[in-house]
């Protein structure tokens, strides 16, 4: 397998995480006789110190000639006085449009090991496996016109979607359905908005396509609600952009922390994989941030961009055995009695866990 990876690390703890993932793709690579590629570009913050915008023309050329685009996270404080078209997220949504990804991806789900992280109780935790499906390229985030209009202190964004726009997320959905649990949960707010009434018909008209695929609609704060109750109810989320940013960033409750959410966005030329997690420049360099979520995104990348399904699942066995063997970063150590490790020792526990499975697979593969 040939693949060619731009590795856009971004700001804050985003050169730190980054650097773990690629590390475990560059094992997988090793052990499996691939041939990865990767080369490296900037964006966010660091694009604005280096050349004055969130997105160089450089980076943009080169993600649009990779195969997958892995990036880490992108914001910083410093920035903060710019208009919002020069801020490091302006470069994010930039890359989002150009590269024409439009299903978002993100899975959530219980890691037994992780119960005692969060707040929730074990028996509502227990089993919990989603994935959400957000659209990510219409809504409030790109709708115009939108402006905030300082003399007149006021301003405005427009939810606008289409229904082309709909079913082609609502397709994703249906299809990553049919291969877990049969389940389709649309979330709107069909009861007051009227993007949200054209996307619930539009979604009911979709599901007719797929006969055994069940469908249910909630309201978005009723849903809410009920991720923090049943969350083993649900299987595939599909939502529209602002709901699916926020539902999912929630959904970390479940899993003991944001650090632990990798997310992938397909649809468009290229992919693009990113952590859900932040840029936190409150702890970049400080060795605390939690690379699992770039880890598991670099499953994600193996199995939407290069069909490796199995290395994939290497990685996320991986992932599993360190955690069960009570290794924890920073955001994981929770007062029990745990091995509290730096970025780049977990990174490590990984690698070598990793290294360990492959070996073994690959010999019970020679027997």
């Amino acid at each position: 397998m040939k693949l060619k990876v731009l590795v856009v690390a971004g700001d804050g703890i985003g050169p730190e995480v980054t650097a773990e993932a690629v590390r475990i793709l560059r094992s997988v690579a090793e052990l499996g006789g691939h041939d990865f590629e990767f080369r490296e570009a900037v964006i966010g913050g660091a694009a604005i110190k280096a050349h004055g915008t969130p997105l160089p023309e450089s980076t943009l050329e080169a993600a649009l000639e990779s195969d997958a685009v892995l990036l880490g996270a992108v914001g910083s404080n410093e920035f903060n006085a710019l208009p919002p078209d020069k801020r490091p997220e302006a470069g994010l949504l930039q890359i989002r449009q150009a590269l024409g990804g439009y299903g978002n991806l993100r899975p959530a789900f219980a890691w037994p090991s992780l119960a005692v992280n969060s707040p929730l109780k074990p028996e509502v935790t227990d089993g919990a496996d989603i994935i959400f499906v957000r659209e990510l390229l219409g809504g409030l985030y790109f709708g115009q016109p939108r402006e905030w209009n300082r003399e007149t202190n006021s301003a405005y964004n427009t939810m606008r979607y289409t229904r082309d726009e709909i079913v082609r997320v609502a397709r994703v959905a249906f299809e990553l359905a049919g291969s877990r649990r049969q389940k389709v949960t649309s979330v709107d707010k069909a009861n007051v908005l009227e993007t949200s009434q054209l996307w619930r018909a539009t979604v009911t008209e979709v599901a007719k396509d797929y006969p055994g695929i069940a469908l249910d609609h909630q309201y978005v704060d009723s849903f809410a609600m009920h991720l923090m109750n049943i969350p083993r109810n649900f299987d595939v989320v599909l939502t529209e952009n602002l709901f699916g940013d926020i539902l999912s960033d929630e959904a970390a409750v479940i899993t003991g922390s944001l650090g632990m959410l990798p997310s992938a966005t397909v649809g468009g030329k290229v992919n693009l994989y990113e952590p859900v997690h932040g840029s936190a420049p409150d702890i970049a360099g400080k060795g605390l941030a939690n690379p699992l979520g770039a880890i598991l995104t670099g499953a994600m990348l193996l199995r939407h961009s290069a069909g490796l399904d199995q290395d994939a699942q290497a990685i996320e066995t991986a992932v599993r055995k360190v955690l069960e063997a009570g290794y924890r970063t920073a955001d994981l150590v929770r007062g029990e009695s745990k091995q509290k490790l730096t970025t780049q020792e977990m990174g490590q526990k990984v690698f070598e866990a990793l290294n360990e499975i492959i070996d073994r697979s690959q010999a019970l593969h020679a027997v």
